[in-house]
């Protein structure tokens, strides 16, 4: 678990059995604690940008499976459903912007324009 984040094998795991849910969410408000921490700590806008979706995207697979653990309150399931949703809107906004800009530089590098 590099980094303190779980794999999706390890995610998929913990749906199917286990009766700690405070772990998960112990570490997914860690991870978004530190949402905003990694994104401003990178070298180049690039590396910050990709290490943000990264992060919200695992931010979003570990809200996901709380809001499917069985045991978990209703209260706190429903929450983790919505807020999946949000973060999994995030993500996709996130990369289609980033689809956006690589369709620019590639548009840019074949008309021979350099990006600013």
């Amino acid at each position: 678990m590099p980094g303190g984040m779980l794999t999706n094998e390890e995610l998929s795991g913990l749906t199917a059995t286990s009766k700690q849910p405070e772990l998960l969410v112990s570490a997914v408000l860690h991870l978004m604690s530190h949402y905003t921490v990694h994104s401003t700590n990178s070298a180049t806008p690039e590396e910050a940008e990709q290490a943000s979706t990264r992060l919200a995207s695992v931010i979003e697979r570990h809200l996901n499976v709380l809001a499917n653990l069985p045991d978990l309150a209703p209260v706190l399931r429903a929450t983790c459903q919505q807020l999946s949703g949000q973060w999994a809107s995030l993500v996709e906004k996130k990369s289609a912007q980033k689809n956006k800009l690589r369709k620019l530089g590639w548009l840019l590098a074949f008309t021979g324009k350099k990006s600013a």
